[in-house]
Order: C-alpha cells, then sequence, then structure tokens
C-alpha cells in the first residue's frame, strides 16, 4: 500500500481537513461532536502544534485521503498527583494518534510514534508523556509494545491510564 507520511504545514486546506479527520474520528470512536472543553487544541492547530518549534503535527495518507494522524507538543498539564514530575522543558506529550479503522493493522500508528519519538529527541525532550483509556481494547497492548509504561491508573468516568517513555 503506497502511502505518505508528513508534517502538516500551514497550508489552510490541510489544516482544515485533519479537523474533519479528527472530528470524523472522534464521532466514531467516542461518539462525541467538537467539544471545545476536550478539542480545544483541534480548533487551534496552528497555535498548539504547527507555530510552536518544539511542537509537531504528522498526517499519513493514501492519494489525498487522511488515514491516520500523531501530534507531539510540550507537556502543559497540572495533574496534581505529577507535581514536578513533567515540566514543559523536559517532557513532550503525545495526543491526536488516530488511525482510520479501515486502515488499522497496517504499523500506520507505530510509524508516527517512531516519527514523534524522533522529533522529541531532536528538539531536546527526554521524556514523553501521553494518557490513554482502558475502553479502548488495543490502546495499552500497543503502548506497551513501544516501550511505554504506566504510571498511574485512575478509577474516573473514562478509564484514563497515564503512561511515560524516557527516551534514549
Amino acid at each position: 500500500m503506497k502511502y505518505d507520511i508528513r508534517e502538516v504545514g500551514d497550508n489552510p486546506q490541510e489544516i482544515i481537513d485533519v479537523k474533519n479527520f479528527l472530528y470524523n474520528q472522534i464521532m466514531k470512536e467516542y461518539g462525541i461532536g467538537p467539544t471545545p472543553e476536550f478539542h480545544y487544541d483541534i480548533e487551534g492547530i496552528m497555535d498548539y502544534y504547527i507555530i510552536p518549534k518544539r511542537n509537531d503535527f504528522f498526517l499519513i495518507s493514501i492519494g489525498d485521503k487522511i488515514v491516520a494522524t500523531g501530534a507531539i507538543r510540550e507537556y502543559d498539564k497540572d495533574y496534581e498527583f505529577f507535581n514536578g514530575e513533567y515540566s514543559k522543558e523536559d517532557t513532550a506529550s503525545i495526543w491526536r494518534l488516530m488511525v482510520d479503522e479501515d486502515y488499522r493493522r497496517h504499523g500506520f500508528a507505530r510509524k508516527l510514534v517512531d516519527m514523534m519519538e524522533d522529533f522529541a529527541r531532536k528538539v531536546g525532550y527526554t521524556k514523553i508523556y501521553l494518557h490513554t483509556h482502558r475502553y479502548l481494547d488495543a490502546a495499552l497492548p500497543f503502548w506497551k509494545s513501544l516501550g511505554y509504561e504506566i504510571t498511574l491508573e485512575e478509577d474516573d468516568y473514562d478509564e484514563t491510564t497515564h503512561m511515560e517513555k524516557h527516551l534514549k
């Protein structure tokens, strides 16, 4: 299968296409539409991922169809239970890793994570934080297979699992 993997640029149509892909995937996976509380970074892709030099957004396309995305940015959460553990100077966060269900099991997520990890190393991060949800059947096995370790599992409504990986 021939595909293209690249950074998202500041092309307005590409930004619209990425937003549409993400919202479509979010509706399929989580059954919700655009929600400012959770999707502020999608509406602000330029400010969160494209403009900052230590952040980036990647996509995989087949022809002109986006089939997968992944983003990385400096850690910017304020979880009390991680107070002092992560900082925007040394920790990157993975966001918006989504693969269209028709294109799963082709290694696209792994390729995107490899690109994000390489990018993180290049710009000086020493670790990567992410969170996922236990109800996503493939999520934990996938992240563990890439060397991410669970740091905390919450008993919240969203079954949140926090993970990290130290970069070499």
